[in-house]
């Protein structure tokens, strides 16, 4: 797989994971190409790394990682070593998602990428986490939540604002922010 400036990542094999396509990735890149240099950006349900990789390109300063396969954990160092310079900062935390984000609490991160298996069923579980975390800066942060609506059950039962959702054949991104100032 190839990443903005035709770098090459690795991936892993078989099924365990599903990347995000060139074309939704690019979509959203071109999305936050004004918000991403210098930003604090995390990669939930990371799986090889490829957007927390895209992120180190484009000049976030940080990104922090959450996934629960331990190879794929060692696939994404590989990955985000390769692409980071020496003033970003990147760490991968592995383990249950729900507890990592808890762990994470009142860190401000400017974007979250969650990209978890379609057929998940803790979108909306997690996007609360993300509020009661205070992961999320009033108003200027932002969260992109990829997702299949024939495959997925995001409820909107959660505490977020949405902004805007943008579709991409069979695939949405849906754009939350923190609703107070």
């Amino acid at each position: 797989m190839r990443i903005y400036g035709n770098r090459e990542i690795k991936t892993l094999s078989g099924k365990d994971t599903r990347p995000t396509t060139s074309k939704v990735r690019e979509a959203l890149f071109n999305i936050w190409q004004d918000k991403i240099a210098s930003a604090s950006w995390l990669d939930l349900c990371a799986g090889n790394g490829t957007m927390g990789a895209e992120a180190l390109c484009r000049g976030a300063s940080e990104v922090i990682g959450i996934e629960k396969s331990s190879l794929g954990c060692q696939i994404i160092r590989e990955n985000w070593q390769k692409v980071a310079q020496e003033n970003q900062d990147f760490k991968v935390l592995r383990g249950d998602i729900l507890h990592r984000l808890k762990g994470l609490n009142g860190r401000k991160f400017d974007l979250i990428y969650f990209d978890p298996p379609y057929y998940c069923n803790f979108y909306d579980d997690v996007l609360n986490a993300i509020y009661d975390y205070q992961l999320l800066p009033s108003n200027i942060g932002e969260i992109a939540v990829e997702y299949n609506p024939k495959k997925s059950s995001l409820n909107e039962k959660h505490n977020l604002q949405l902004i805007q959702t943008k579709y991409y054949g069979n695939i949405a991104l849906n754009f939350y922010q923190h609703p107070y100032p």
